[in-house]
């Protein structure tokens, strides 16, 4: 079995856009769920001096032996610059994936 969701959100006078799916699927005793999201607005910029955004990498990896159950997740912020006639833009984005991965309870047989 496998579930697909995705979202695609664009908000023009805020210059802002968020794209997100999950997918879901159940497969060799195993369910993953895996989640992105991506999400980026976009400033224009008037000044000479344009401010410098840290990039910003964030990873977790959780894994538990007991409940037989796998976290993955990692997130990336950061901006780029673009010019197009002679005005310059900054471009502000954050991307994330969430991997879950969990073992089926076994089916009972009575």
């Amino acid at each position: 079995m496998r579930d697909l969701l995705f979202k695609n959100l664009t908000s023009v006078d805020k210059k802002r856009r968020v794209i997100s799916s999950s997918e879901i699927s159940d497969r060799q005793g195993m369910r993953s769920v895996i989640r992105r999201h991506f999400a980026y607005i976009v400033k224009e910029l008037d000044c000479q001096n344009y401010p410098q955004a840290r990039p910003y990498v964030y990873v977790l990896k959780e894994r538990n032996t007991k409940e037989h159950k796998e976290k993955f997740f990692c997130r990336i912020k950061g901006s780029i610059y673009a010019r197009k006639n002679a005005k310059t833009y900054q471009v502000l984005f954050m991307h994330s994936l969430k991997i879950d991965l969990a073992a089926l309870p076994e089916p009972k047989i009575t």
